[in-house]
């Protein structure tokens, strides 16, 4: 057993997706609660799948629209379903994995000190006419009126919300800084051409935090703080992103990174040096420079996928709404602010951008809808005896292994073959499955076991399923 168990290489790959983490938060998506007799099953899952290209390409319209891969893999296994153009509906898969990796967000930005809040995605034009971006935004700022004439946009940021709700508090003393408020919520952007799925829509959700601090001392301070805890982030699942210097853009300020995760589809031009570290969207240099401009190296030019901003703004905002606290000496001064976004959709696509083979999703371990996939043997097929003992192992992994309970899949459909099964597993990304073939008929019984992640395929007894098992940690 010891020696299966060490041939099986998921357990050191898994410990280091999620050594970080502790406790576990029961899921409540299931329709039946766990337990023995009552078990999910893929039979009654809602995820419309179109694993034919055929019908992917007619569900986007235009073979040329799909561009990258995880459009197309999210499409082919009913993780997502277009609704309009750069709008999704989110399949239940996916709204498992974002529940997860939202959980992972709130973990690292409450550890440094972070409060969740949540603001109206209707915010009031004079806002944004206050700070002038109600025209320099342009067309991407989707704008509409009430009834009443009144207009409003449909946020793709809050810094105007924000800086006005802080303004509105009067008694907001030093001792209270440095203060931390960040939400999750959907954003909006009119984008010209919405492309690459969840990469670039209209519509999608986006982690944005706003800091306030009582000097650009502490300010900095801060902003390094979250600028770890974005690294943090990314090394918990297995995401190797690079901190790049970046363009303030329209939200402005005086100091701007980027989080990039390098990827051939990726829209953004970087510039990388072997040797001293640097980076930088190409977008800040200047376009004859090809050397360092640290250690005058050679630049190494790379794409990737914008994942994280993060923006030091002074008092931009805060002093256009006088956003005040009161200092040491009583008297009012300025908040020093910040602004940090991780687009949370987009780091969807882009783990299966950067993760998936050409035809087959692969997650984190943190983030997979679920982590066990078990398939029963074919109805009439001479394995058809080890179903029952299918279901008695499901009952036990989720009554042995309590973190599991609402992760494990049974997949019922036992009119297709076992290797049909295992095919639609391979897409759908299961970090383990489980199946119950002809080894499953010896004594004692062994269950073939795929670590996906690794590739590696081991046969197990129902105990080394188990400790096997155990060694998995959600979110």
């Amino acid at each position: 057993m010891e020696g299966l168990l060490t041939r099986c290489r998921a357990l050191p790959a898994l410990a280091t997706c999620s050594h970080q983490l502790s406790g576990y938060v029961p899921h409540r998506f299931h329709h039946r609660a766990p337990g023995r007799g009552k078990r999910l099953v893929l039979s009654r899952m809602f995820q419309p799948q179109n694993l034919r290209e055929d019908q992917v390409l007619s569900l986007e319209g235009r073979s040329g629209e799909l561009t990258c891969k995880s459009q197309r893999l999210m499409l082919q296994v009913g993780l997502i379903h277009p609704a309009s153009s750069g709008c999704y509906h989110l399949l239940p898969y996916t709204v498992r994995a974002m529940e997860k990796l939202v959980r992972v967000i709130d973990q690292e930005m409450q550890a440094i000190g972070g409060q969740k809040v949540n603001m109206p995605s209707l915010s009031p034009a004079e806002l944004w006419r206050a700070t002038s971006r109600w025209d320099s935004m342009g067309k991407e700022l989707l704008k509409l009126r009430d009834r009443h004439g009144k207009e409003y946009c449909l946020g793709p940021t809050h810094e105007e919300a924000i800086t006005a709700l802080i303004a509105s508090q009067q008694t907001l003393s030093y001792k209270q800084l440095p203060l931390l408020l960040y939400q999750v919520t959907r954003k909006f952007r009119d984008e010209p051409r919405p492309r690459f799925g969840l990469l670039r829509g209209r519509e999608f959700y986006m982690k944005d935090m706003y800091t306030f601090d009582s000097s650009p001392e502490a300010a900095q301070q801060t902003y390094s703080l979250v600028c770890d805890a974005y690294s943090s982030l990314f090394d918990r699942l297995g995401l190797r992103c690079v901190k790049v210097q970046a363009d303030v853009g329209n939200i402005g300020g005086t100091m701007s990174h980027e989080f990039q995760l390098p990827v051939d589809v990726g829209e953004d031009r970087l510039a990388v040096c072997p040797s001293c570290g640097f980076s930088a969207n190409v977008e800040t240099l200047d376009l004859s420079q090809t050397n360092c401009p640290a250690c005058q190296g050679p630049l190494t030019k790379t794409k990737g996928i914008e994942v994280g901003h993060t923006f030091y703004l002074g008092t931009k905002y805060s002093s256009i709404f006088s956003a005040q606290f009161t200092n040491v000496h009583g008297k009012p001064s300025l908040a020093e602010m910040g602004c940090y976004g991780l687009g949370v959709t987009r780091i969807l696509a882009a783990v299966i951008e950067a993760l998936a083979t050409e035809d087959c999703i692969r997650w984190p371990g943190l983030l997979a809808p679920y982590q066990v996939c078990l398939i029963s043997p074919k109805k009439g097929s001479k394995e058809e005896a080890a179903a029952e003992l299918t279901g008695h192992l499901y009952d036990h992994i989720t009554e042995a292994v309590p973190q599991l309970r609402g992760e494990v899949l049974l997949d019922d459909r036992t009119h297709l073959t076992i290797g049909n099964r295992l095919k639609d597993a391979n897409k759908f990304g299961y970090p383990f499955v489980i199946i119950a073939g002809k080894r499953a008929l010896d004594d004692p019984a062994h269950f073939e076991v795929w670590c996906q992640n690794t590739g590696e395929v081991v046969f197990l007894t129902r105990e080394g399923v188990l400790e096997l098992l155990s060694q998995v940690q959600v979110v």
